[in-house]
């Protein structure tokens, strides 16, 4: 099987969690980020992840790469259930934090972004929606702080560190890759449980964190 992605992308990480949760073999191929024709000639649009199968198709949709996996190969792990605080914690953060996030991918050394012209592609899409990364990056002290703030509350609602509910759910898979992308901001303070869960994660699933890029 060949999984299909951008090193930067959350959704990417959604799916790459339950090949290392359950030690399936994948071989993992980022794509570049202005490559349009290949996921179009695979699944019909621009996107990822993509999981080519073992049969030779392709599976678009981080949640259905990740319950495909999870019933195909050994007992299901996914047996917890979802606590909607985690749900509404996620739709807080997530009105701000591509404005951190964003800018911040655009400038690490991605294999997404290895010519200039992937890079480029990138920062013009986002910034037609976003508006402009300088000014976030000009506005981060404040950004900073808040997300701060966020995962201090988010610290009482973590149960166990090997998972978010203290049994393996979707919330783990909506939380985790996005404090992994929250690695790349210097300056983010991480309370004690948010980063033994954080740190746990990334070891079970086999999914490097971006620390070592982090701006």
């Amino acid at each position: 099987m060949k999984l299909y992605v951008y090193e930067h992308c959350p959704f990417c990480v959604k799916a790459r969690m339950i090949f290392g949760l359950k030690n399936v073999p994948v071989e993992i191929s980022v794509l570049a980020n202005d490559d349009e024709k290949t996921p179009i000639s695979m699944v019909g649009q621009k996107m990822v992840p993509i999981l080519q199968t073992e049969t030779g198709g392709f599976m678009p949709e981080s949640m259905d790469i990740v319950h495909y996996i999870d019933k195909k190969y050994g007992k299901p792990l996914i047996t917890g259930s979802t606590n909607p605080a985690i749900a509404a914690w996620l739709r807080h953060v997530n009105e701000y934090s591509a404005r951190l996030l964003l800018p911040r991918f655009a400038r690490a050394n991605f294999e997404e972004f290895a010519t200039p012209e992937a890079r480029r592609y990138f920062v013009n899409k986002k910034e037609a929606t976003l508006g402009s990364f300088d000014e976030h990056l000009q506005h981060s002290p404040g950004l900073i702080k808040k997300i701060g703030q966020d995962l201090h509350d988010l610290d009482k609602l973590i149960v166990e560190p090997n998972a978010v509910n203290g049994e393996l759910s979707e919330d783990d898979f909506s939380l985790f890759p996005l404090l992994r992308s929250l690695t790349i901001v210097n300056g983010v303070t991480f309370p004690t449980r948010v980063a033994e869960y954080r740190d746990n994660m990334a070891k079970q699933t086999q999914v490097n964190l971006l620390s070592s890029v982090a701006q």
